[in-house]
């Protein structure tokens, strides 16, 4: 890919794809009936007002943020799409809803195979069905919850407890004669005994935590809705790797083309997974509060030197060093990605023309 060339992303939503440009961004679902909706939009850079978001960490995290918001916007337009086809079965194909604002977006950008929309028309695709934004940030709270309680509590309080038990032989609470509270109180007060992270406790912290993260992705591609977006976003890696090698937009091309890709965000998280083991072993503390504390406060950190490691690797030309860092993630896109068919490249396809017409100095793509 030449150094001058428009790097782009995306995410897999509900029945459609998420690309992001630079300065914008588009979402492409199919409906039912075969068409295409899109929505578009620039995206409000702060990191352009920003300096500090510019400086090395800080980016990083700064990105990581945004994604999440964009990604959010995004399966909240899908899901609205979803929703108001659900909405038009109960009515009797009619749109109705109880409320003044419709369910799914107002005027929709409805793109055919002979359509060729300008940024202006796109940006016009906006829809109405948005969340509010204290809804939005409830999600991102929640999500924040679930992953810090399933990936770093749990696993170091797992790791604490089997070290107490590996350094003492046993765990001990009050004696048998104890009230059955006290014994229990007194077991888990012996079982959390703070112990101070090595790099072998890291290690099988970080070990415990991967097994959770596989253990859930596996099980979410058992589930049928959940492997059509995951063909999704095998369908968005083709078409990335369709701009990258400078080819012709096309689903011929894009079936074609490998469905793991580096840039993933699947081998992001986890190369953040071992520069976390590698963080939490040189901060430590002889505190499990501290230790847990310093776990969450360093996210931000730790998201942050990833993506320095991944740029710096990328930019240096070091293509082995690139290739060995994110290896486990490609292994692990086995499971995140799925072949998708000739209509979901489509959708991806889509998707990335509308994000292109819409950034500064790009011609608007002619559609398939």
């Amino acid at each position: 890919m030449k150094e001058e060339q428009i790097i782009i992303g995306g995410q897999a939503v509900i029945e459609g794809v998420m690309m992001r440009a630079p300065h914008s961004y588009a979402v492409a679902v199919r409906r039912s009936d075969g068409t295409i909706v899109t929505k578009g939009e620039l995206i409000d850079s702060q990191a352009a007002r920003n300096p500090m978001l510019k400086l090395p960490l800080f980016r990083g995290a700064f990105v990581l943020i945004q994604s999440m918001i964009l990604g959010i916007k995004a399966l909240n337009f899908s899901a609205g799409v979803a929703y108001d086809e659900a909405q038009q079965e109960l009515n009797g194909g009619k749109n109705e809803t109880a409320g003044n604002e419709p369910s799914a977006p107002k005027a929709p950008f409805v793109l055919n195979q002979n359509d060729n929309p300008s940024a202006a028309a796109i940006a016009q695709a906006q829809g109405s069905a948005k969340m509010p934004g204290a809804a939005a940030a409830g999600s991102i709270v929640l999500a924040l919850g679930v992953n810090i309680l399933l990936f770093i509590l749990l696993p170091l309080l797992i790791t604490n407890v089997l070290f107490v038990y590996l350094g003492n032989g046993s765990i001990h609470g009050h004696s048998e004669s104890s009230a059955w509270w006290a014994q229990a109180f007194g077991w888990v007060k012996a079982a959390l005994k703070p112990i101070r992270p090595t790099v072998a406790f890291n290690l099988v912290d970080g070990l415990i935590r991967m097994s959770f993260f596989l253990v859930m992705i596996w099980s979410m591609s058992r589930l049928k809705d959940i492997r059509r977006v995951f063909e999704y976003h095998g369908a968005e890696h083709k078409v990335v790797y369709v701009w990258e090698a400078g080819e012709a937009l096309t689903v011929e091309n894009a079936r074609t083309k490998p469905r793991q890709h580096p840039r993933c965000g699947t081998s992001f998280l986890m190369l953040v997974m071992l520069v976390a083991i590698v963080t939490f072993s040189v901060v430590r503390f002889d505190s499990l509060a501290l230790n847990f504390a310093t776990r969450i406060l360093l996210i931000p950190f730790i998201a942050g030197a990833s993506y320095e490691i991944i740029r710096a690797s990328a930019r240096s030309g070091a293509q082995l060093i690139l290739s060995v860092i994110t290896r486990p993630g490609l292994w692990l896109q086995n499971i995140t990605t799925k072949e998708p068919d000739d209509a979901q490249l489509e959708v991806s396809i889509t998707s990335l023309k509308a994000a292109l017409a819409l950034e500064p100095g790009q011609a608007a793509p002619a559609l398939l």
